[in-house]
């Protein structure tokens, strides 16, 4: 069965988890993996940034994420992101950009929002308007 193109839980959940112990796993890989990605997505660029987003929006994520200890700390998101395989990473995420992409009707564009808010260089750089 194909995986459905905008469910990035599915996507994410083929990377190995790097923690040899169990016992002291506190969090599933997968909801580490979700909230650290929509944190970024959101504009959080650090560890605590992600975690305070997590906490910002834990009502949320709990209609699909098991959270069983709540939302990760800064620490327990460096932890992991520092051992899991980069490569690994881009290659899930790269496979759930590229199905949301295949059913696309149209081409995706980027917008730029630096433009949208004025704040671009309008003598060096034309903007789609």
């Amino acid at each position: 069965m194909d995986k459905e193109p905008h469910n990035i839980v599915e996507f994410l959940g083929e990377i190995e988890d790097p923690r040899r112990d169990n016992a002291n796993k506190r969090h599933e890989l997968i909801d580490i993996l979700v909230i650290a990605l929509c944190g970024m997505l959101s504009a959080a660029d650090d560890w605590v940034s992600i975690a305070q987003y997590g906490r910002a929006k834990e009502d949320w994520f709990t209609q699909f994420l098991a959270l069983p200890n709540g939302i990760p700390s800064h620490d327990t998101f460096n932890r992991v992101f520092s051992r899991i395989d980069p490569e690994q990473f881009m290659n899930c995420f790269l496979k759930w950009v590229n199905s949301i992409r295949s059913v696309m009707c149209k081409e995706i564009v980027a917008v730029d929002g630096k433009t949208l808010r004025r704040s671009h260089d309008g003598e060096n750089k034309a903007a789609i308007l």
